[in-house]
């Protein structure tokens, strides 16, 4: 029986975009998102089987990349919601959409991270290691912020999202 994919591959998948579709070694992945580096080779294998990197080069596929995480992702792996609690702020509150969204008043969806510097409406991570390799990597901050905005967003932050997804992966992924 194969496995499909995993919210971790979702991460892993944004990780390999920012590097800018080169395929460092999997030690050096998994360094980066304090994932064991089994865990990123299984997560790469179900990539592969999802033909969403290429078998050979390991390089993310710009097309099948951008339709699976702009239409696909919010049903594989819908929001849970919670608490109020301290984190780092994601959706339509991080960058980039904090500065095209105006603050209604609502508080700001937030991963939960004890170090985050912003009181919000809990919104759970793809995976826990999220907010720790975002903060290292404002790449991939924007690229999972942007990937919660389509998950959870109302129809203009989704808009926006879609937007600056596909400038950030068609940057990327191209060179």
């Amino acid at each position: 029986m194969t496995q499909g994919l995993l919210s971790q591959d979702v991460v892993v998948l944004a990780k390999l975009v920012s590097y800018g579709g080169e395929r460092p070694p999997i030690a050096r992945v998994a360094g980066d998102l304090a994932l064991s580096p089994s865990q990123v080779h299984a997560s790469l294998k179900r990539l592969e089987r999802s033909r969403l990197i290429d078998v050979q080069s390991g390089r993310p596929l710009l097309k099948a990349v951008e339709e699976f995480l702009i239409h696909g992702v919010k049903y594989a792996f819908p929001v849970q919601r919670g608490e109020t609690t301290r984190g780092m702020p994601t959706a339509y509150a991080a960058p980039p959409l904090n500065d095209q969204i105006a603050d209604n008043g609502d508080l700001p969806p937030v991963w939960p991270d004890p170090d985050g510097g912003i009181r919000g409406a809990t919104l759970e991570p793809l995976h826990k290691v999220a907010s720790k390799a975002a903060r290292r990597d404002p790449a991939l901050y924007e690229l999972l912020a942007l990937i919660d905005a389509l998950r959870d967003g109302r129809v203009r932050e989704r808009q926006l999202a879609e937007k600056e997804l596909s400038v950030r992966l068609r940057r990327l992924l191209r060179g």
